[in-house]
């Protein structure tokens, strides 16, 4: 199900600068969340497994599974949203997970999804986005109006968002160190310039779900794209700073707009 994946010279470097400790695994399988035993064989690989675990009290009554899951004492590996690449501190040391989706895309951009796993471990941000908002989760929950499903995806989206205002700064600083890594980040960014703008049109033909577009427009985020109304608002130092209070008092302003 695991193997160690060989990574290339400037992944390796950034490797060694951010996250030396860190194991780099190919997966055998696509997986949204790994399934119990085999997120289990992981122990095979690792020193030791510690599982994330949340107040109950954090989440909704009607919250995802998959979501009380990972509040739970279950060691749960992957949620829907997280992309291609994902990483783990359930494990000591830290795993990048490379799932076998990434087949077929460009090697530069794998290459930039790890190198992003590394700087998102150094920083020490929250695995997933239950750790970033904690009680608050509640409080987003009842702004917006979307149902559990909708909400998980706004969540994610709007944490995604905070990690990425706090990863471009780093990534932006690669053009002499690792320009391999910042062209790639550059180019993401570049395909992204069009649907981005085009969000507030899509969403108001009907065309594009607007939790779908809270995650684009939150993704484009790393990549210091400029964002349009509602989203602009999140692409400010304030919402870096105070994190889950903006973005709940953000998602309030938004879907109050939205329903008048």
């Amino acid at each position: 199900m695991f193997e160690g994946r060989e990574l290339s010279s400037p992944v390796e470097t950034v490797r060694d600068a951010y996250a030396p400790d860190v194991q780099v695994l190919d997966c055998e399988r696509d997986f949204e969340t790994l399934p119990p035993a085999q997120a289990e064989d992981l122990g095979l690989l690792v020193d030791a497994l510690e599982p994330a675990s949340y107040p109950p009290a954090w989440l909704p009554d009607d919250a995802p599974t998959l979501l009380a899951r990972y509040a739970s004492s279950d060691l749960t590996i992957g949620m829907p949203g997280d992309g291609s690449v994902v990483w783990t501190r359930q494990t000591e040391p830290p795993l990048v997970l490379v799932k076998p989706r990434v087949k077929g895309s460009p090697e530069a951009f794998v290459d930039f999804l790890l190198a992003e796993a590394f700087v998102e471990l150094d920083l020490g941000v929250p695995e997933q986005f239950i750790g970033f908002f904690e009680d608050d989760y509640r409080a987003l929950d009842r702004a917006v109006d979307l149902g559990p499903s909708g909400t998980y995806q706004v969540a994610a989206a709007l944490y995604d968002g905070w990690v990425g205002l706090q990863t471009r700064a780093v990534f932006s600083s690669w053009h002499d160190d690792h320009p391999e890594l910042a062209a790639a980040w550059q180019d993401a960014g570049t395909r992204l310039e069009d649907r981005v703008a085009g969000l507030p049109r899509a969403v108001a033909r009907g065309e594009t779900e607007f939790a779908d577009a809270t995650e684009l427009a939150c993704a484009a985020i790393k990549h210091a794209i400029e964002l349009p109304a509602p989203f602009a608002a999140l692409d400010t130092d304030a919402y870096r700073d105070h994190g889950p209070e903006y973005a709940i008092k953000w998602a309030e302003k938004t879907f109050e707009s939205l329903a008048n």
